[in-house]
């Protein structure tokens, strides 16, 4: 593994065995409203198996499990894993089978699953098309392959990752509408639709369940307060009650292997 890749491994497995908890506590992420709107936009039936890949926590696992035949999560944090066995057994769902694995090497063969998903990944990833391309290799032809993420526009694209680097230093890029087409485009996938929403997250709940570089708190406090009402960064900040919010951007992509 080449230097900076393992750098990016350590970084990933520091942030997110740190996030476990903080990340699966987060109201936003466990939304039923957004919850169905992923269920609707990508399809999901009774009948489908469902893999999940990167499932973190696996909140969106636990919540398709309610609805497809099977559900499968895999995240390559050890720490991610127990947490999601632990949600699972509280909440008794007994249709769901975890592992640990990396995306880019998924352990299941070709054309498994009727449905692939993920949520959250990609800004994380040094090669998006070869997440995308496994994603897409172990999705049976018909099915479907969705990403949700977040997905700023182009003209708010550097503001927003120079702050989420800053929060989470384990942020690659967060890709834009324009370059997630071209990635499903590129990786030969069809039928691509899209959905958009906007999550809001008190900024200082946000800050308090992230773990940013020492002073990098307070960069991003200066930051989000300075776009109020400029929307640089792509967040839409808004204050509220004597609170700022950052409104993060989101998009469902659904796109079909054929």
């Amino acid at each position: 593994m080449a230097g900076n890749d393992l750098n990016h491994e350590n970084l990933i497995l520091s942030q997110f065995s740190k996030q476990a908890i903080p990340f699966s506590n987060i109201p936003g992420h466990s939304d039923k409203a957004v919850f169905d709107l992923i269920i609707k936009t990508s399809g999901i039936t009774k009948n489908d198996t469902v893999l999940d890949v990167a499932c973190g926590p696996g909140i969106l696992s636990l919540a398709l499990a309610e609805m497809a035949r099977n559900v499968f999560g895999i995240d390559k944090v050890p720490d991610m894993i127990k947490r999601a066995k632990q949600l699972q057994l509280e909440k008794n769902i007994k249709n769901i089978s975890w592992e640990i694995g990396d995306m880019y090497e998924l352990p299941y063969r070709d054309e498994y699953f009727d449905v692939v998903i993920t949520r959250y990944s990609f800004h994380h990833l040094l090669y998006p098309l070869k997440g995308l391309m496994e994603m897409k290799r172990v999705c049976r032809h018909g099915g479907t392959v969705t990403i949700i993420d977040v997905a700023p526009l182009p003209e708010n694209q550097y503001g927003y990752n120079h702050v989420e680097k800053l929060r989470d230093p384990s942020t690659t890029k967060a890709l834009t509408p324009p370059e997630f087409l071209s990635l499903a485009q590129r990786a030969g996938l069809k039928n691509i639709t899209n959905k958009y929403y906007k999550l809001p997250r008190e900024l200082e709940d946000q800050l308090a369940n992230s773990f940013p570089d020492k002073d990098d708190d307070e960069k991003i406090r200066e930051l989000i307060k300075k776009d109020l009402g400029k929307n640089n960064t792509g967040f839409s900040p808004n204050e509220k009650d004597g609170l700022i919010y950052m409104n993060y951007p989101h998009m469902i992509m659904v796109c079909q292997k054929i």
